[in-house]
């Protein structure tokens, strides 16, 4: 069984390779980190932010770098979980969620593992926009695992129901 983890080192992702070694223990596993595009040009030329100046190649060099011990680092929690794993990165240029769902196709995992974040109380009900995103546009099994802390939350919010 082939399976792409997005990883982003959140209590959410790692709860989520907690549970992916628990579900599919032995597994091939990639451990994907998705570093963002600097959202201006790239070629060349230091553009201006308020009253600093920054080279769009640096940034989005640092970001990949970034990426890639931040994946290593996901990769590493995965062996000592049992899991067979190697660290990957993809960038996003579309977003965050098409890059995940693209790396899913072009390793052709059978199944996406990821967290979802705990946000607000009211909001920690709804899934966060990237879990939505691959949710809505993967075309293999997705695994969304929310964190220790969301689901007491929802737990406790499901019995206090139950007791009306």
């Amino acid at each position: 069984m082939r399976i792409l983890l997005a990883y982003d080192g959140s209590p959410d992702a790692e709860t989520a390779l907690d549970h992916t070694a628990r579900l599919f223990p032995g597994a091939d596993v990639t451990i994907l980190t998705v570093w963002e595009s600097f959202p201006g040009p790239t070629a060349g030329g230091l553009m201006e932010m308020g009253s600093v100046y920054v080279d769009p190649i640096e940034v989005d060099r640092a970001n990949q770098e970034a990426a890639g011990r931040l994946s290593a680092q996901g990769a590493d929690r995965a062996i000592a979980a049992g899991l067979r794993a190697r660290a990957s990165t993809g960038r996003s240029s579309l977003g965050v969620g098409a890059a995940i769902v693209s790396t899913a196709s072009r390793i052709d995992a059978d199944t996406i593992v990821m967290g979802t974040r705990g946000l607000t109380r009211l909001k920690c009900f709804f899934l966060g926009s990237v879990s939505q995103a691959v949710l809505q546009h993967a075309d293999r099994p997705v695994v969304v695992v929310p964190s220790h802390r969301v689901a007491a939350e929802r737990r406790e919010s499901i019995h206090r129901a139950q007791a009306l």
